[in-house]
């Protein structure tokens, strides 16, 4: 299975968030826009998902160890 990864560090923030996480593209998709609603208050909505969709990269073996 092909897992993909997000990196907050890759989105323009005040926050200075370093969260990443990988996974299945659904969970990985599921957790980042649950993440982006609680700790950055963006509005679930379709264009968030797709925009987070289109943020998913194919992970590298080892890279978030």
């Amino acid at each position: 299975m092909t897992r993909k990864y997000i990196d907050c560090r890759d989105m323009p923030s005040d926050s200075g968030c370093d969260l990443a996480m990988a996974g299945s593209d659904e969970h990985v998709l599921d957790a980042a826009v649950i993440h982006a609603v609680t700790a950055h208050g963006h509005e679930d909505t379709p264009e968030l998902r797709e925009q987070i969709r289109g943020l998913l990269k194919e992970e590298v073996p080892g890279a978030l160890a």
